[in-house]
């Protein structure tokens, strides 16, 4: 527990003195902090990260994720691999604001609010490796910073050409106004062990993964970002895509049926991360950063799925086979030929509403929906903020 107080009245403490000082202190020794400011008036959203934010971008570039992907919010595949919205969508809904369009969609897309540079598949550090060859991302995190300093740059000359372009872009005081959020790494930890890597192997290259993270974090901050909402990783060792293609022992298998060795390493590479955060903090005094402990929440649900009102938390709701219903041939929406006729074969579960995971590898949209209800409240937090009040620096 910490006292907690709006940096720009830090002064505060030095004003109060005795019994005085007694009373605010109990007032403000709860979590989450509360106080009577305004709520944030974040105008847009700048998202970087991977298939946990990506909203359509890996989509835009490579082909369309396909049916059944959407089908209990839009009704149709929108870009997301999820039956419905990701965490990102809930965020920007909840800040009255519009779903975030992917930056690569070049087709009916509206920038006013926000762009969303994230894509399934992206590491923070780049792989040696095609998307057709390790499945990853070439828009690794840096050049992912490298499209939001030009689209910043390229769209202020085109705002200022006015017509359909004043509808289309952001003002110029959004870029220092705007929520800057982050949820990437997942893929960067998964890419070793896929390479064949031992634990130790991939424990000993997680600071350099957070060196690049800080040099993006930097960079965003250089182009005028101020207000930093950094999502952890989740507990990859709960995902079927990972326990389904690298067989543990049964002494490595907890009780929730989660690879212990994978989630160890998604609890270092969150400690070394909250570290880099607070680290950050001090370099980048203008800047406001919120650590926001999603792996937490996400094991908590799949742990005790019952008490959250969900089952099978191990199975894919979407997908075709195995133990966990997951096929790395066949995935989500996939078909296969038989005698010259496609059969879907990766089809969707009865009631994706009472599922945790969606096809292997991302959560649904019932999952996603629990993991911002839990986070936006600044339960999970540090400092222990709410999503509104994230613009608000405070200081213990």
């Amino acid at each position: 527990m910490a006292f907690y107080c709006l940096s720009m009245a830090s002064h505060c403490l030095s004003k109060l003195t005795g019994s005085v000082l007694f009373l605010v202190v109990l007032l403000f020794f709860e979590v989450p902090v509360s106080f009577s400011g305004p709520p944030c008036d974040f105008p847009a959203i700048f998202n970087f990260g991977d298939s946990n934010s990506d909203t359509g971008g890996l989509s835009a570039a490579f082909g369309p994720a396909p049916p059944p992907n959407g089908e209990t919010f839009f009704g149709a595949p929108a870009g997301r691999y999820s039956d419905g919205r990701l965490i990102i969508d809930f965020i920007a809904q909840s800040l009255g604001l519009p779903y975030l369009n992917a930056y690569l969609d070049s087709v009916g897309t509206n920038f006013s609010h926000g762009t969303n540079f994230a894509t399934a598949g992206s590491t923070i550090r780049r792989q040696n490796t095609t998307l057709f060859q390790g499945g990853f991302s070439p828009f690794s995190l840096d050049v992912q910073s490298w499209q939001f300093s030009q689209f910043k740059a390229r769209s202020r000359k085109a705002y200022d050409k006015g017509g359909v372009y004043k509808d289309l872009l952001p003002l110029e005081d959004y870029f220092s106004r705007a929520l800057y959020t982050f949820d990437i790494g997942q893929n960067d930890l998964t890419a070793g062990y896929f390479q064949g890597m031992t634990t130790q192997e991939v424990k000993t290259y997680i600071p350099d993964v957070l060196d690049k993270f800080t040099i993006v974090i930097k960079s965003v901050y250089g182009e005028g970002g101020r207000f930093f909402w950094i999502h952890n990783t989740g507990p990859f060792g709960c995902l079927p895509y990972v326990l389904d293609r690298i067989p543990l022992t049964a002494a490595q298998i907890d009780r929730a049926g989660c690879g212990v060795p994978f989630n160890e390493v998604a609890q270092l590479f969150n400690a070394k991360l909250k570290e880099t955060v607070a680290w950050l903090r001090k370099e980048l005094p203008l800047a406001t950063f919120t650590y926001v402990d999603v792996y937490s929440v996400k094991y908590s649900v799949i742990s005790q799925p019952t008490k959250h009102g969900f089952e099978h938390p191990l199975v894919a709701c979407c997908g075709h086979g195995g133990k966990y219903n997951y096929n790395m041939h066949v995935g989500c929406g996939g078909k296969i030929k038989v005698n010259g006729t496609e059969v879907l074969l990766g089809k969707s579960c009865e009631k994706p509403l009472s599922r945790i995971n969606w096809d292997g590898v991302h959560y649904t949209e019932a999952g996603n929906k629990y993991v911002f209800d839990q986070i936006s409240n600044g339960k999970f937090s540090d400092p222990p903020i709410p999503l509104r009040m994230a613009c608000h620096k405070l200081v213990r």
